[in-house]
């Protein structure tokens, strides 16, 4: 297994970036990211981050850049061998398409201010979509501790409806739509879901 980054680096890697930012940028955390910001996890292996806002999004690009990072992959930027930030431009992750941005009133969490940075985690009902929409079992194994660490925080008819919407605008919908119906069964026989 590689490098796997912990909360507090994170934070002093975020801290070292407002330094050189001359600009409000908001990052919403997501992915592993987020369930680390929780305490859900103690680390994750890559950063994850939507950057809602283009032009902010233009802007940390191009500080990132000066700062000798650089593009590993399709959203990836990276300065060494260790981690990689992925970063997530407007409304989406990976290949999912959000219903609204996250800086829409509760679609994220706020985290941490710092001069330059708003650091949020987004909405716990866009984390699980996002991450059952890829349906690896990591990500399944995800969901559940997250399912499991904020029970009374998640409704899950309104995360059924939500995903529903989601997938609609998505061409793997029938796909998709299967991974939540795997999902569902996979929690209901942990006993955290109940038709």
């Amino acid at each position: 297994m590689g490098y796997r980054i912990t909360k507090i680096e994170l934070l002093h890697e975020l801290t070292g970036w407002n330094t050189f930012l001359r600009r409000k940028i908001h990052l919403i955390a997501c992915g592993g990211t987020a369930l680390t910001l929780l305490n859900i996890k103690p680390s994750t292996k890559d950063i994850d981050f939507i950057v809602p806002t283009d032009t902010e999004y233009t802007y940390l690009s191009n500080t990132l850049k000066d700062l000798g990072y650089k593009p590993v992959s399709g959203y990836g930027w990276s300065r060494s061998d260790k981690f990689v930030y992925d970063l997530f431009a407007g409304n989406r992750i990976h290949t999912t398409e959000l219903l609204e941005s996250p800086l829409k009133n509760n679609n994220n969490i706020p985290f941490d201010e710092y001069t330059y940075i708003y650091l949020g985690i987004l909405n716990f009902y866009d984390l699980i979509i996002s991450k059952i929409f890829r349906g690896t079992d990591a990500d399944f194994e995800d969901c559940f501790m997250l399912i499991k660490t904020k029970t009374q925080e998640i409704d899950l008819n309104i995360l059924k409806e939500r995903f529903r919407k989601t997938a609609s605008y998505d061409v793997s919908e029938e796909k998709v739509m299967k991974n939540l119906d795997n999902f569902l069964k996979a929690i209901k026989k942990e006993g955290l879901y109940a038709e």
